[in-house]
């Protein structure tokens, strides 16, 4: 973790609607903590952003600020943003949830797969966090065998019983649903960004291309591993030594190649530029909060129909012995690719709402309830679960001190 930099409030810049200041307040007080190198937080409401800030450093060691356009790596963040599309995908008739997987890739039936269905898959039930052996980066950027690589895995659990977090994986197996069922064959990135992000205006990219300007990228300040170890009041003591052992199960889940050897590596623009749609998303907290809004007010102009909204906005359906993840070791409910609310993890004003977090602090969501899309995205990467004290002191800001929500967070 960086170390506690002070940073100037002349280097918080954007704007937020009347009303909403207690959000920049609340923004405000994360950076003065030492908590931030550099942050932004975005909101949409009713299809109209009223919130759009950002401050600090995008890079702590030069101390060069984070402007307006500055993108940077959201981690799992991005899976919310890959479910969207799918779902895009479903409207338009091109997937059905409740479908097999094999139904529009044949190859995926090996090793007894062939009943998983889409939902199954995009819940985290698959039984496919890992892949044995490990990919390396060669093997990502060739899609031909990744695709082959996956499609052989054999399930860690009977598909449908249990659900655990497929950290890395599950970006790939959704990008290959994808280009199945896409009569032009591409990839999730590819359909992201012809579909989603240029109609939409979104500046975001999962697989950076080159044209992509590599100073507007924040650089990650990462976590040291032994951080774990010095979260035990807010992380189990079971979990926290999981993320020290390379050899659990979480962390064979949560590592993308064989050769990424720590997290410094994270900062390599070889990463960036693969499309890893589970968890190397590059992007302003802005797209994310707008994705999430058009969602959250009927996703009109993304081409939503009213069943998969409805589906996206309905409860999850749990697999059979209960919430426990098996990866993560707590109770956690997945729903078609997204995370929904639960008595330990409350986002949003109802359980309508859904999205999910990244790796180091990073969030997305959408809460249909009040018409908000929200969107967080930092660069000092801190140890937490699934609530970072950064973003929920945002989402208290914003629903219990501006909206008077009964649900706070």
């Amino acid at each position: 973790m960086a170390q506690k930099i002070r940073i100037s409030p002349d280097l918080i810049g954007g704007d937020v609607d009347e009303g909403y200041g207690k959000v920049a307040d609340a923004f405000r007080r994360n950076l003065d903590s030492g908590t931030e190198v550099g942050a932004a937080v975005a909101v949409y409401r009713d299809g109209r952003k009223v919130v759009d800030l950002w401050g600090g450093y995008r890079d702590g060691n030069t101390r060069t600020p984070w402007e307006k356009d500055t993108i940077v790596t959201v981690f799992s963040t991005t899976k919310g943003i890959a479910a969207l599309t799918v779902a895009v995908a479903a409207s338009r008739g091109l997937i059905d949830y409740d479908a097999k997987v094999a139904d529009y890739w044949p190859e995926f039936a090996q090793a007894g797969k062939g009943a998983v269905t889409v939902r199954q898959l995009l819940g985290h039930q698959a039984g496919l966090p890992v892949i044995k052996p490990p990919l390396t980066l060669a093997d990502i950027a060739d899609p031909e065998k990744l695709s082959k690589r996956i499609a052989a895995q054999a399930p860690l659990w009977p598909p449908g019983t249990r659900h655990g977090y497929h950290a890395v994986t599950l970006g790939w197996y959704e990008s290959e649903l994808i280009r199945h069922a896409d009569p032009k064959g591409r990839t999730l990135g590819r359909y992201f960004a012809e579909e989603i992000a240029a109609p939409l205006d979104l500046d975001f990219y999962i697989g950076l291309p080159a044209s992509v300007d590599r100073n507007r990228v924040a650089l990650l300040h990462p976590f040291a591993m032994r951080d774990a170890l010095l979260n035990l009041k807010t992380v189990p003591p079971r979990v926290a030594a999981a993320f020290v052992n390379p050899f659990s199960l979480v962390m064979r889940a949560t590592t993308p190649a064989a050769d990424v050897k720590g997290l410094d590596e994270l900062n390599r623009d070889k990463l960036r530029v693969l499309e890893m749609p589970g968890v190397n998303g590059v992007g302003t907290a802005r797209s994310v909060a707008k994705l999430y809004g058009s969602a959250a007010t009927g996703g009109f102009d993304l081409g939503l129909s009213p069943t998969v909204r409805a589906a996206l906005e309905g409860p999850a359906v749990q697999p059979t012995m209960g919430l426990r993840d098996k990866v993560m070791q707590f109770d956690t409910s997945y729903s078609l690719g997204l995370g929904k609310p639960t008595s330990t993890f409350v986002f949003g004003s109802s359980d309508r709402a859904y999205g999910w977090p990244g790796a180091g602090g990073s969030f997305g969501f959408a809460d249909p309830e009040t018409g908000i899309g929200f969107g967080y995205v930092m660069n000092n990467m801190r140890f937490a679960m699934l609530d970072d004290p950064r973003h929920v002191a945002l989402r208290q800001a914003l629903f219990r001190d501006v909206l008077g929500a009964r649900t706070q967070i």
